[in-house]
Parts: structure tokens; C-alpha cells; sequence
């Protein structure tokens, strides 16, 4: 049973079950899956396996696996605990008897980084301006209007707290070449499926995308993709009041394109040649060789606080595979993706993929920022994932 949100915040004085109740684990370990075998100055190397940690609960449920994707700048570790010494969304998934598999992206964390193997990176830890102004501190700092209903940071947001203090020690360096670390992604994905059978995928932010790769790799090993608040919009980034977004090094955002409104700035460069991706998905009719999808600006008007997106221009090319899964794109009230995710769902109706496209203020809950994980209410969050996943199972 779904706790209501503000059943919540009258007893956040104590603990939510989640994070007292006990959990009885029949296994833990950790492997690695992916990696493809390469020769850098005369080495061979394994370049691209991904760290994979397992928890297996003694309860565990037929059809009951998930694998849990972070976001850029983090690894697994923000569905492990919050910044406020919490217990996050893998305990959830465990106490709904889930055998839960948190990883760490290739290149990141228990993966392991070289700039032979990977290149630059993005010094994403360093960030501080960045990361109070879009996930922290956005109710006094965002340059978008659903910013002000942010609520649910367990403090202020600002450098200087411990939460915050916390939130960016977790900050990690983080690839530049995106089309490299969705390459790598899809082989691990497809392993790792391959390895463990059927089971839900949930992705965060830039490891959103990574749901599209898996359900496009391995539809028949997919029980259902959860994306929340996935890397978009469609082809452009978008900088808001001026600011371009730290991890954004090369976007130019200083001319107004056709479409653009008052507060933002659509990116005179397509920065996912994919549409909704960096490394190309499976299309009907298929992407010839070095050919690219052609953006269109959205012609149908949104509302003046969302942005005007960009879909395929016709011919559409379908996403065959993707329509074969069960789909969920999750989206939070204040979080600089409100502006946009409508246009990542209104990309995948375009390419006929049927999927629930749901805001979490719409069933009542309220506040949540883009690390909705980490957040006051993250069990709530993960509840309302859990109710959407029942009718899949």
C-alpha cells in the first residue's frame, strides 16, 4: 500500500519503514559484465566492463529483478543511502522482494577510469555552482519556473552543510565522449541481461538513455524500462536564463533558434544524433551507414513554462524493438527536466512506442528536485515506481 505523501512529511520526525525495518539478504556479491577486448600501445586490454553489485533478499519473488542505472557525475552509491544518512531505493526494492542489481557505469567508479582506455572527462566533483543551482539549492538558485517548488532537499541546499557536503564528495568524473560511454553501455547491458535473466531496468538522468539501450539490445530479457527524468530533450540541449549546464562543455547556446521562448536557449548543435540517444537505436527503416536522423521543431504549442521540443522530421523512422517493452518516463515538479521530458515521451509516440509518461505532482506528490532519490520523500518516489511495476509483473 502506497503511503500518501503527506501521511509522510507528518512523521518524517521518524523513520520510514524503509529505513528501519530489517532485511535478510540470501546473497551478496559483485561482478563484472561487458568489456571488449582491445590493443592499446601493444597491450591487450579489456576496455568498457561495467561493475555490477548484488543483493539477493531471502523473500525474493518469481519475475522480481531490477538493475539500477545512476546518473552522470555518480555512481551506484546514490541508490545505496542519501546525503542525510538515509536508506535509498535499493532497500525499497529489496523489502518489495526484489533481487536488485546496482551498477556502476563503464569508466566510473568500481569500473575504473584511465584516460588511455576512456579520454577526457568532465570534472563533475568541481561543480559547485552547478550543482546547487540545478539540484540542491534550486528553489532560491534555478533559472526555470518549476524551480521554486522545490521542497524536498533535507536542508538548504547550499555549500557549507553536510548533506551538501556529502551530495558532492559522491560526485564523480565523468566521460566526455557520450556516443563512447553508450557504446560500451549497450555491450554490458546486453551481457549483464544475457547473464541474469528478465528483469526491469531503471536509469537516472544520463543513465536514462541506457533504458532505451537495454530494451533495444535485449527486448525479450526487458520486463519493463523505468526512466527517470532521462538525458533530453530530443536532439538539443537547452540552456536556461543564460546558463549553459557544466557537462555541456561544447553546446553553443547563444543564439535563439525558431521556437525558442523568452527564458531558454535551444543549442545551435545537435548534441544527441540519436534523437533521445548518443549512439544510434535500432530504427525501421534502418540508419544507413554515417546517415543521421533529421530534427524537426515540434509545431504542436506547450504551455510558456515547457519548452518547444524537436521529433524526427517525416518520414518517421520506427523504434521497432522499444515497442515490444513496457515503459514508464518518470518526471519530478521542479526539476530543471520538468520543462522537457514531454518532449523525450512525445519522440517515442512519434516512433510508435506506447508508454506511460507520468509527472509525479499530478499523483500528489510534490517538491521532488532531480535526485528525487536522494530526497526527503525518495521512498514515496520509489513506492509510486513500485505501483507502476505491479501491473507489469
Amino acid at each position: 500500500m502506497v503511503v500518501s505523501q503527506s501521511e509522510y512529511i507528518n512523521t518524517l520526525s521518524n523513520s520510514h519503514p524503509t529505513d528501519t525495518k530489517e532485511i535478510h539478504l540470501k546473497d551478496h556479491k559483485c561482478f563484472f559484465v561487458g568489456g571488449v577486448k582491445t590493443t592499446i600501445k601493444d597491450k591487450e586490454v579489456v576496455k568498457g566492463s561495467m561493475y555490477v553489485e548484488q543483493f539477493v533478499p531471502v523473500d525474493s519473488k518469481p519475475n522480481h529483478k531490477i538493475v539500477l542505472i545512476h546518473g552522470g557525475g555518480q555512481t551506484g552509491v546514490g541508490f545505496l543511502s542519501t546525503p542525510d544518512g538515509r536508506r535509498g531505493w535499493a532497500h525499497d526494492f529489496l523489502l518489495a522482494g526484489f533481487e536488485v542489481f546496482v551498477v556502476d557505469q563503464p569508466g566510473r567508479g568500481r569500473s575504473g577510469y584511465s584516460s588511455t582506455l576512456y579520454g577526457e572527462y568532465i570534472d563533475r566533483e568541481l561543480d559547485i555552482d552547478d550543482c546547487e543551482r540545478r539540484f540542491t539549492s534550486m528553489k532560491d538558485l534555478g533559472n526555470w519556473s518549476q524551480a521554486k517548488l522545490h521542497s524536498q532537499w533535507p536542508e538548504n541546499g547550499k555549500r557549507g552543510n553536510d548533506v551538501f557536503d556529502q551530495y558532492m564528495a559522491s560526485q564523480v568524473n565523468t566521460m566526455e565522449d557520450r556516443i563512447e560511454i553508450e557504446k560500451m553501455s549497450r555491450v554490458a547491458l546486453a551481457d549483464l541481461l544475457d547473464r541474469i535473466g528478465p528483469a526491469f531496468v531503471l536509469g537516472h538522468s544520463q543513465g536514462g538513455p541506457f533504458c532505451w539501450l537495454a530494451g533495444d539490445v535485449r527486448p525479450e530479457k526487458v520486463l519493463g524500462l523505468i526512466a527517470v527524468e532521462p538525458n533530453g530533450p530530443p536532439f538539443f540541449n537547452v540552456a536556461y536564463g543564460g546558463h549553459v549546464h557544466s557537462h555541456l562543455k561544447n553546446a553553443k547556446a547563444d543564439t535563439k533558434r525558431l521556437g525558442d521562448k523568452d527564458w531558454y536557449v535551444t543549442s545551435s548543435k545537435s548534441d544527441r544524433p540519436g534523437g533521445i540517444t548518443y549512439f544510434p537505436l535500432t530504427f525501421d527503416p534502418p540508419l544507413g551507414k554515417d546517415e543521421q536522423l533529421i530534427a524537426e521543431l515540434d509545431t504542436q504549442p506547450t504551455k510558456e513554462n515547457l519548452v518547444q521540443c524537436y521529433l524526427q522530421k517525416e518520414p518517421v523512422r520506427k523504434l521497432t524493438n522499444l515497442q515490444k517493452v513496457s515503459i514508464l518516463i518518470l518526471s519530478a515538479e521542479a526539476s530543471y527536466h520538468s520543462p522537457y521530458d514531454h518532449g523525450t515521451s512525445n519522440f517515442l509516440k512519434q516512433a510508435g512506442v506506447q508508454h506511460d509518461f507520468l509527472r509525479l505532482e499530478d499523483h500528489g506528490i510534490k517538491g521532488n528536485g532531480h535526485m528525487m532519490m536522494l530526497e526527503k520523500n525518495n521512498h514515496i518516489v520509489a513506492e509510486f515506481i513500485l505501483s507502476w511495476i505491479k501491473d507489469k509483473i
